[in-house]
């Protein structure tokens, strides 16, 4: 008899510098998605820590080093703070569209304005036309592309200012990579209304998680993860709702002078993207 799903293949890269925490190395393990059960793998992989990168699922898996955390949003209990709820109100004319997982244009030219601010001379400067095309064409599981608007004129779509490349998952949205116009001159917390927007439709849409990716605590840049409630990270024991105390003491630590307060889902290293997110075929990316 023949198994109707066959077990994947996983495969370890070869160790190089930590994206997050200076000093340290890191390794991944990775597996291909492909054919007519990639979702319910996805799925399934997405569960125990893995994110997806073109037609590749890879999570961290360094020799001593567990601080990579995988979190997730409780999209249903969600409840926005008060300076959450004053950046839905103060973007809540954008208009939210879902497109294919079709690249274009106009949203290679944001990325690239995007990263001109945000990450110059980061793994993903050098993009062209063709990298990005397969970023977000390149995926063998459910997909999206959302994109954030301006109000148009009722003829022409107004004016790009964010998208998200989404996977639309059994019991949740798992957020692959976003970006947004860094510069605009009347709105901020572009970053943190794309992460608010889609717990709102994962609710909406009876799903109960918003996937994040990695949460670092040593990593300043991936602290704004933490301000999400209520949130779960993946440990030993399985998903773990973080206490309220606990939650109470990360955010206070993060707003303290001088620190950094907006999302940093765009932050990048010089080695990579967001969540270590690999540039590039994911062939060569994980070599």
């Amino acid at each position: 008899m023949t198994a109707p799903v066959r077990f994947p293949r996983f495969f370890v890269t070869t160790p190089s510098p930590c994206p997050y925490l200076p000093g340290r190395m890191e390794r991944k393990v990775f597996t291909e998605l492909k054919g007519p059960h990639a979702d319910a793998l996805n799925d399934a992989l997405s569960r125990i820590g893995f994110r997806r990168s073109q037609t590749v699922a890879y999570r961290p898996s360094c020799m001593s080093c567990t601080a990579c955390q995988s979190v997730r949003v409780i999209a249903p209990e969600f409840r926005a703070s008060p300076t959450q709820r004053r950046n839905l109100k103060r973007n809540a004319d954008l208009e939210v569209s879902e497109c294919q997982p079709w690249s274009t244009a106009e949203q290679f030219e944001l990325l690239q304005r995007y990263l001109g601010a945000r990450h110059p001379g980061g793994g993903m400067a050098q993009m062209d036309e063709t990298d990005f095309a397969d970023m977000v064409e390149h995926t063998p599981v459910t997909s999206v592309v959302t994109e954030y608007r301006e109000p148009g004129d009722g003829f022409t779509p107004g004016r790009l200012v964010g998208a998200c490349l989404t996977d639309r998952q059994g019991d949740g949205l798992s957020m692959v990579y976003s970006f947004f116009d860094p510069t605009h001159e009347t709105r901020s917390g572009l970053g943190n209304f794309i992460i608010l927007d889609h717990i709102q439709r994962a609710a909406r849409m009876g799903l109960p998680y918003v996937y994040l990716g990695y949460w670092v605590e040593q990593s300043e840049r991936m602290q704004y993860k933490i301000r999400y409630r209520p949130l779960e990270r993946l440990g030993r024991q399985g998903w773990e709702r973080i206490a309220d105390a606990e939650q109470d003491r990360l955010v206070a630590a993060i707003a303290g002078p001088g620190r950094a307060v907006g999302p940093t889902m765009d932050a990048a290293s010089p080695a990579g993207t967001k969540d270590n997110l690999p540039v590039g075929d994911a062939d060569r990316a994980f070599a």
